[in-house]
């Protein structure tokens, strides 16, 4: 198995949208599809991939607008892995109601994530690559996804380059946020590059001492 991960930026709010992907197999998954889904199936197509499942890190519409437009275009449809907290809460706080956005909901969860779970690209495969760590407190459910073999963390909105995620919102809790941070975050490897939903790429090793919000 040979990993790899690409990058997409889209939509208004600059969200990154990753691809992880098997290069022996082609096989991949979309995570945090955001807005603009014809041009994230487009990339996947060019590519020659072939989309297995849609990884979500937490309920906010940035991180879902793609979802049942990316899961709907297969048939049988791509299945869903997310928090089953995140998805009630998305359920219960549409984007309408926070910015006046409209955006499709997500419409199941598949595979209902959990704290140290691991997961395949292939739902079907033995091989798992990658860890589930519940990071809760910017939104209820809120994950990362750990891959060891990439060195690479996918982190949502739970931490930024010198930042954390907004604690401003309804179901957020700030003090959870910060211990998360430090419990499920720091304790990677400090070579670990943490993926952010937006804005650039950072690593443990430069958050720990550095980060304003939440030290060690």
């Amino acid at each position: 198995m040979k990993l790899a991960y690409e990058t997409l930026v889209v939509g208004p709010m600059d969200n990154n949208v990753y691809i992880l992907v098997d290069l022996d197999t082609k096989d991949c998954v979309i995570v945090d599809p955001g807005f603009m889904p014809q041009s994230q199936l487009d990339f996947i197509k060019e590519k020659g991939w072939n989309l297995r499942q849609i990884w979500v890190t937490h309920g906010h519409f940035d991180h879902t607008a793609g979802v049942k437009a990316l899961s709907e275009a297969f048939e049988p449809h791509i299945p869903i892995a997310m928090h089953p907290e995140s998805f009630d809460w998305a359920k219960e706080n549409p984007s309408s109601g926070m910015y006046g956005i409209s955006v499709d909901e997500v419409p199941q969860v598949d595979i209902q994530l959990k704290h140290g779970m691991w997961l395949a690209i292939d739902p079907q495969s033995d091989e798992k690559v990658v860890e589930v760590r519940d990071v809760s407190g910017h939104n209820p459910g809120s994950v990362i996804f750990y891959c060891p073999q990439l060195k690479i963390a996918f982190v949502g909105d739970a931490v930024f380059k010198g930042s954390i995620g907004r604690t401003d919102f309804a179901g957020s809790d700030h003090m959870l946020l910060l211990n998360n941070i430090r419990e499920q975050i720091y304790s990677l490897p400090e070579d670990t590059i943490l993926l952010p939903g937006h804005m650039d790429p950072t690593t443990v090793a430069h958050e720990k001492p550095f980060n304003p919000f939440v030290r060690l």
